[in-house]
């Protein structure tokens, strides 16, 4: 484990200097990923799974920084959370489509086609309070071979999923996106908030964060611009306790105040790709950043952690 200084801190609001542990350093728990995604905690089992994307593995950390496979092949699964029952729901480029890990280990897939055609690239996945699934689609895992398998989108447009507790039945909620990516209810589930990276692949396009009224628990209106990033793309996103929004981005994890004000960041030395509170206490960061999973304890508590 190699711990980074904590000059890793860049305050822009004080209200940042109550969030962080200004002597806690960076600590890197892991570093032999192509692309490392997908961080959720397993409080009872006292881990970490997280994905290695072009590898074709999902990882176990424990909390020493012990890494060891936990699934291989992983059919290019990227993003992952557990549900209300704690199983872990699990996004895949490789089969294009949404799965459940039941207890005794067996796969249940959850969605993988909307309208008799094929998801595009199922990418990050949330868990609503009344047993729900929220997801995005992006064409990421069918762009090349690499993070999944090339292919042409069946989808005419890049949607926000939401599958139904009691019927199964997938709803788009969202259509509007150029490439829907992470996604984080506030504590309070009346807001959902969801990144658009359309701009990993093209400079024109925007990349913000956009947060929606979630009405009825079904379905989403009102959406707005919640902030513009001013480094890289918004992907992976986590909100604590608070309200704030702690968002991937190219020079490590920008903090949002619910108005969408930017805090502060924690600065890595690598691209990030997504993040999860986790640890005994939810006060644990964990970061998956390109080749790294990394961890830093903060004074925030992680919302939303089965």
């Amino acid at each position: 484990m190699v711990t980074v200084p904590s000059s890793i801190y860049e305050i822009r609001d004080p209200r940042f200097r109550q969030l962080i542990v200004p002597s806690a350093g960076l600590d890197e728990l892991y570093s032999d990923c192509r692309w490392a995604e997908g961080p959720v905690w397993f409080a009872d089992l006292n881990c970490l799974l997280f994905s290695d994307i072009p590898n074709q593995r999902m990882l176990r950390c424990s909390p020493g920084g012990e890494v060891s496979v936990f699934r291989e092949p992983s059919n290019f699964t990227n993003g992952n959370t557990r549900d209300r029952q704690g199983r872990l729901i699990s996004c895949e480029h490789g089969t294009r489509r949404v799965t459940r890990t039941e207890v005794d280990g067996s796969i249940t897939v959850l969605a993988e086609n909307y309208q008799d055609r094929r998801l595009n690239s199922p990418n990050d996945v949330v868990v609503r309070s009344d047993g729900s699934v929220w997801f995005t689609d992006p064409t990421y895992g069918i762009l090349s071979d690499y993070e999944g398998y090339r292919a042409e989108p069946e989808q005419p447009t890049r949607n926000v999923y939401r599958i139904d507790p009691a019927s199964g039945a997938l709803s788009v909620v969202a259509d509007d996106f150029r490439q829907p990516n992470g996604l984080a209810f506030s504590p309070d589930e009346t807001m959902l908030y969801v990144a658009d990276s359309a701009r990993s692949h093209d400079e024109t396009a925007p990349s913000h964060i956009r947060v929606f009224d979630v009405e009825d628990g079904s379905r989403l209106v009102n959406g707005r611009v919640f902030c513009n990033l001013d480094n890289g793309i918004p992907d992976g996103l986590r909100t604590d306790t608070a309200g704030n929004v702690w968002t991937s981005a190219g020079d490590g994890v920008h903090c949002f105040a619910p108005d969408g004000t930017l805090l502060g960041k924690i600065l890595v030395p690598q691209t990030v790709a997504n993040l999860t509170f986790g640890g005994p206490r939810r006060n644990r960061l964990f970061i998956t950043a390109t080749r790294s999973l990394y961890a830093v304890y903060t004074t925030a508590t992680g919302a939303q952690c089965p």
